[in-house]
């Protein structure tokens, strides 16, 4: 298995900012630490090809985005203040997925140790997301033939609304998103299939939810899934709403990974939102994605 990750992902953010920055490091750390995976399989994410980028999102938002141009509301919008590590972070996320779905199509699995920006859409950012970074990929892989048909499971508790805005009416493209019914973002955009989750839920309604809708991902036939792992919907998080433990998210991780095993199809992963306090939840959370992985295709 190939992970990428960039020391970019580390942002100096203000004081008191509420985006917990410290995570991506703690995760590469204690999966290090913990060997649950080794060094060798770490690689750099490669910064984004413009023309990648450019097939998900408009031009005159990319480069007034890279020129520092964008106006205080687009920026408020995104949440993170402008600076030249922003734009390389953003580069690398985004060129992590394509580099992660690209490997995942040769292995059978990857991953990188962040992205999942879900919330960006064609022509601006939105929740700490700039670059669609799953759009960014499935696109790369079906308009240069890698794969036919690429299939979103966005398992997030807040709604991938860039990945159904830029993806909507591609028939290519089949994205999935469960979700909180009462969060984030606030105004929905249409998926291929949206299951709205209600405040609250708990392990066995939300596995059993999964269980419900997980086959029509697979009735689309997809060459290879994108696997927004997100861990906000724990019970510790600040901005998540369910009330899911380790072993609940545990177990949507085995159900998830072990379909598209079972039917030999290439998953790649990327770790998408994890808000709690302690952020050594989210982390350890995180960790257990990559240890389901582990079990499952024995790296």
């Amino acid at each position: 298995m190939r992970i990428f990750y960039s020391d970019t992902f580390n942002l100096p953010l203000p004081d008191r900012h509420r985006f917990p920055n410290t995570k991506y490091a703690m995760l590469r750390e204690t999966l290090i630490r913990e060997a649950v995976v080794s060094e060798h399989m770490l690689e750099l994410s490669p910064l984004v090809e413009r023309a990648d980028v450019l097939r998900a999102h408009d031009v005159a938002y990319v480069d007034a985005f890279e020129r520092g141009a964008l106006d205080e509301k687009a920026i408020r919008r995104i949440g993170f203040p402008w600076s030249e590590q922003l734009v390389t972070r953003t580069q690398a996320t985004a060129g992590g997925a394509v580099a992660a779905a690209r490997a995942a199509l040769d292995d059978g699995i990857a991953g990188q140790l962040a992205g999942g920006t879900h919330h960006a859409h064609r022509d601006f950012g939105s929740g700490y997301c700039i670059y669609n970074d799953f759009a960014i990929a499935a696109l790369n892989l079906v308009e240069t033939g890698a794969a036919a048909r690429v299939a979103i499971i966005d398992l997030d508790v807040h709604q991938g609304d860039g990945n159904a805005a830029i993806l909507a009416g591609h028939e290519r493209t089949f994205v999935f998103s469960m979700h909180g019914e009462k969060n984030f973002p606030f105004r929905k955009h249409d998926s291929d299939l949206d299951v709205p989750l209600a405040d609250g839920m708990e392990d066995a309604d939300f596995l059993a939810t999964l269980a419900e809708h997980l086959p029509a991902v697979f009735a689309f036939a997809p060459d290879i899934v994108l696997y927004q792992t997100g861990v906000d919907g724990l019970a510790e998080d600040k901005l998540g709403r369910l009330a899911l433990t380790h072993d609940g998210l545990k177990q949507r991780d085995r159900m998830v990974l072990s379909a598209c095993q079972a039917r030999g199809i290439p998953v790649s992963m990327g770790i998408g939102g994890g808000y709690a306090d302690p952020i050594e939840a989210s982390v350890e959370a995180y960790t257990n994605t990559y240890r389901v992985a582990a079990e499952l295709y024995g790296f």
